[in-house]
């Protein structure tokens, strides 16, 4: 294998989250989507559990993911807390999107694995998909909070007793892609230990 590292390094430094409500509407061709999904697949995974499990939401089944979690809002918050424009975000951002995918984990049966690994599987699944889109000119955003951990949702998803959702990438294009961020010097981050006395 002889990749670019250059290609590599450019496409890291320029993945962007961009946020649904920036999203036009545009659809995304199916085969991409599972381009992407195919990706997620190579993920490192210990044991090879592969936990990740993916429910995906376009067409009308976005109209069925934003109703079910804005009403499920409503049903949850106290009518002192509810927030009306919340709701209507609720109802609306996510028809914005192509698809939706919304992330999940599968808990492995045996439990060998501890379940933070796994976790972290995932999470590494969701890296490669961000970066596939990316390199698509694709634009997304993993989005959690709200109902995301909520009972209700993995009822709704037919997730398991102790299976996870981990939030939902929002996919979509966008006339004003998010294009500006920032990273602090990544050597205020490392310990580089290169001697027993380090």
């Amino acid at each position: 294998m002889n990749f670019s590292y250059k290609k590599v390094n450019q496409l890291i430094k320029s993945r962007r989250s961009t946020k649904p409500r920036y999203f036009n509407g545009e659809k995304i061709a199916d085969e991409i989507v599972w381009q992407i999904l195919e990706n997620a697949g190579w993920a490192p995974t210990h044991g090879l559990t592969q936990p990740w499990r993916f429910k995906v939401f376009t067409d009308d089944g976005l109209k069925k993911l934003a109703s079910f979690q804005a009403d499920l809002y409503q049903k949850l918050t106290p009518e002192d807390n509810f927030k009306p424009e919340k709701y209507a975000r609720m109802k609306t951002n996510i028809l914005n999107s192509s698809h939706v995918v919304v992330i999940c984990m599968e808990r492995q049966k045996s439990e060998k694995i501890p379940e933070i690994e796994e976790i972290e599987a995932v999470a590494c699944s969701v890296q490669n998909m961000t970066l596939t889109a990316a390199a698509y000119g694709i634009c997304s955003f993993w989005g959690s909070g709200g109902v995301t951990y909520t009972q209700e949702l993995k009822d709704f998803l037919g997730l398991g007793e102790k299976d996870l959702c981990l939030g939902y990438l929002y996919l979509g294009y966008s006339d004003r892609p998010a294009t500006l961020s920032r990273r602090d010097p990544i050597q205020e981050k490392v310990d580089w230990i290169n001697s027993v006395n380090s």
